[in-house]
């Protein structure tokens, strides 16, 4: 005998917020977006295959990194979908309810932190800003080692070898102290941009900086942050962000958004999938 229909539940909204036309968001299996949902709280959900979905099945499908990237993909544009319309609150990548009444269970436990997550991120929504550091220390010149270009010291000539010597750890001193100099400038310029952005922003989160492999640039990342900024201060905020061209040479500005405040709801999220 075939146990209860299992839920796919994408994001949470507030049970009296208006209504969601859930025929234009398409999900992972085809079978239709759906909201189940108590008198306070309401999850967008979708049934899933239990061959894909139950408990024996899904740590394995994890694996799959295309499979994956389509359930992370599927999952974001769920989300965004429905916080085009309404303040929401994304639960984690991957959480699975048993019936609808496991979804109302998953409600139940997690109404106080719910609402108090949707009550926070009402009328905002998420900016990231990020600042990054070219690194443009001059490589030393081929053959600039006191020791000449085939790794070997002339011992005939021991007196231009130490002036050679001198004067390579002299370029060596003084390329990492403009690196430091460099680095000291980025890190003033960040902090001092994180201060004026989050005076603009409801709440603020500094994340740790990407590193390279996420980033897809060599530049340094000095600065990764996200603001939950209210809806009718963005110009403000957006003017906060100077451009590239405005900054001191080597550092540059990105910006993304605007974002449903996954940054400003995890503590809200259930912790892992409840099946």
């Amino acid at each position: 005998m075939s146990g209860p229909q299992l839920f796919y539940v994408y994001t949470v909204v507030g049970s009296g917020t208006g209504a969601l036309d859930t025929g234009e968001f398409r999900g992972l299996s085809g079978s239709g977006i759906t909201v189940v949902g108590d008198d306070v709280l309401a999850a967008v959900a979708e049934p899933v295959d239990p061959a894909e979905f139950d408990e024996s099945a899904l740590p394995r499908r994890l694996e799959d990194l295309d499979w994956l990237s389509h359930l992370a993909r599927t999952h974001h544009q769920v989300v965004a979908a429905v916080g085009r319309s309404l303040t929401t609150v994304p639960l984690r990548l991957a959480t699975v309810c048993r019936g609808e009444e496991g979804v109302l269970r998953l409600l139940a436990e997690g109404r106080d932190r719910l609402s108090r997550a949707l009550a926070r991120v009402a009328g905002t929504e998420e900016w990231g800003v990020k600042l990054y550091a070219a690194d443009s220390a001059p490589a030393a010149p081929a053959g600039s080692s006191p020791t000449g270009p085939s790794g070997a010291a002339d011992p005939s000539d021991a007196g231009t070898a130490t002036a050679t010597g001198r004067d390579y750890l002299r370029r060596r001193l003084g390329e990492r102290r403009r690196r430091e100099e460099r680095a000291g400038l980025a890190a003033r310029t960040a902090e001092q941009l994180h201060r004026k952005l989050a005076a603009q922003a409801a709440e603020a989160v500094l994340h740790p900086p990407q590193q390279t492999q996420l980033s897809g640039t060599p530049d340094t990342n000095v600065l990764n942050a996200a603001y939950l900024v209210p809806c009718d201060a963005r110009p403000a905020f957006l003017d906060t962000v100077p451009r590239s061209a405005d900054l001191p040479p080597g550092l540059r500005s990105e910006i993304t958004g605007p974002w449903v405040p996954y940054s400003f709801t995890q503590a809200a999220d259930p912790q892992g999938p409840e099946q």
